[in-house]
């Protein structure tokens, strides 16, 4: 009884300890709240909203009715009518249409006289999960059409031309965004534990000492972290491009001026959290609560279109969703610096406030 009695004490004694700290009240319960909606919701490759856009020559009968099919499923709407052929590369790179089809002159006439009837699509393989996915809905829509027109099973045939991926080989999309996001993983955790570690080894203190002030420190505490985490960029990059020969399409400059905006928003996150943190432990905690949701509402597993409305908007305040995009358009589509703005001001904005909030709670620790 005694034992027993000597191991329940211990129990209530810790959950004293865990329960005590209202913060970790909430970080015992909100994660794993938030967490299993974003799992829920963002986690899924289901393919239900496809824009695609229309070049449509023909304007017959025939090719109205294949569209009525392939809008009739709720997962493709038409984005954008196309008015000539020059016009389906500015749609396909300013991402407005998952793909484009298009449908030839003589694509009734071909029908009629009973020969195969081809029609083009083409698809944005910068993800490939669902460029693949998509294609294979377009041809299953085109064999039913096949067959209630009576026509021969091979009546209307697809030709798939694809683009920024020829091979859609899935590790092209991921590799090139593991370069941003173990980039990512690297540079949060060290500058989350950067403070904190100060403060459980009883070496904090001694910062009060110091001629440091509080800007200082900061950039003290967020420049090793910027340094580790482009070396680890360049060690995937190198990894991407000698070892899985992934061709890469830009500007290693432009990619790198990207990845060093990214980093800065990524320490002012981590420094915020060192500051906060009273140890090493709850830094830790807190980092790892958020690398999930910020991976997961990054693009980087499933397309952000895919996801419901307001995770969308939620996605707005998640760096690695831009990191992970601007990685995409410089090493697969080979984007000019000019093209990055939508990317590259939200990453600037986000460091303008992360690193002021960091260094104030810094200068109240320190004061």
């Amino acid at each position: 009884m005694d034992f027993i009695r000597n191991i329940l004490v211990l129990c209530r004694k810790e959950f004293l300890s865990i329960l005590k700290d209202p913060r970790s009240r909430v970080v015992l319960f909100m994660p794993v709240l938030i967490q299993s909606l974003i799992f829920g919701y963002a986690a899924t490759f289901d393919l239900n909203n496809v824009p695609y856009a229309l070049l449509d020559q023909s304007q017959s009968h025939t090719s109205r009715k294949l569209i009525d099919h392939i809008n009739g499923t709720g997962i493709f709407h038409q984005a954008v009518r196309l008015d000539s052929l020059q016009q389906m590369k500015e749609v396909i790179d300013q991402q407005k249409a998952l793909l484009v089809i298009h449908i030839p002159v003589d694509f009734e006439q071909k029908l009629h006289s009973g020969q195969m009837s081809p029609i083009q699509i083409i698809l944005d393989a910068r993800n490939t999960t669902t460029a693949s996915a998509a294609a294979g809905y377009i041809a299953s829509i085109t064999d039913g059409l096949n067959q209630q027109i009576g026509e021969q099973s091979s009546a209307i045939t697809i030709e798939s031309r694809v683009w920024f991926n020829p091979n859609v080989q899935t590790r092209w999309q991921i590799m090139s965004a593991m370069t941003a996001t173990l980039t990512m993983l690297q540079i949060l955790i060290l500058s989350a534990l950067s403070v904190a570690r100060e403060r459980e080894q009883g070496t904090f203190d001694q910062l009060l000492v110091t001629p440091l002030n509080s800007t200082q420190i900061m950039f003290g505490k967020g420049i090793p972290p910027i340094i580790i985490g482009l070396v680890q960029a360049s060690i995937i990059l190198m990894v991407t491009l000698f070892w899985f020969k992934i061709p890469m399409a830009g500007s290693i400059i432009n990619l790198y001026l990207g990845l060093g905006i990214f980093t800065i928003a990524i320490v002012g996150v981590g420094l915020t959290i060192s500051s906060i943190a009273k140890n090493m432990q709850q830094a830790m905690f807190y980092a790892f609560v958020l690398i999930m949701p910020m991976i997961l509402l990054s693009g980087l597993i499933t397309p952000i279109r895919n996801m419901p409305e307001f995770l969308q908007y939620c996605t707005l305040i998640n760096p690695l969703r831009f990191a992970v995009d601007f990685v995409h358009q410089v090493y697969l589509e080979g984007a000019a610096i000019s093209q990055l703005g939508y990317d590259l001001l939200p990453l600037m904005i986000m460091g303008m406030i992360t690193l002021p909030i960091a260094r104030y709670y810094f200068k109240n620790k320190l004061i």
